[in-house]
């Protein structure tokens, strides 16, 4: 759980201090992930940094707002690189991602 950098206590706070609401949110929340890291995956094969970018926004919001911020932190790498047309942060980040995905799914 230490790659993904989480602030429980800000999460929760989020969340009006409710703990069932905040597992609601990390829920919806990983389905989102897998879902944009799938798009993320589609634009690297379509060589589409406007795709790449989109999902990566979406990620680093998301991420943010539930105090993730191992997810965040490469999220907003790969949405910086993807708007200057780059696909090298995604290429290099997209298995780092994965890998979060699934210490997610542990929380």
């Amino acid at each position: 759980m230490n790659a993904l950098k989480w602030n429980k206590e800000f999460a929760l706070e989020q969340a009006a201090d409710d703990a069932e609401l905040l597992k609601e949110l990390l829920e919806i929340f990983k389905d989102s992930l897998q879902s944009d890291v799938q798009r993320i995956q589609q634009g690297l094969a379509e060589g589409s940094a406007a795709k790449i970018s989109a999902a990566a926004h979406s990620i680093k919001g998301a991420a943010a707002s539930l105090g993730i911020v191992g997810i965040h932190e490469i999220a907003l790498q790969v949405e910086e690189d993807s708007r200057a047309g780059g696909l090298d942060a995604a290429r290099t980040k997209i298995e780092e991602l994965q890998a979060l995905l699934v210490e997610l799914k542990t929380l």
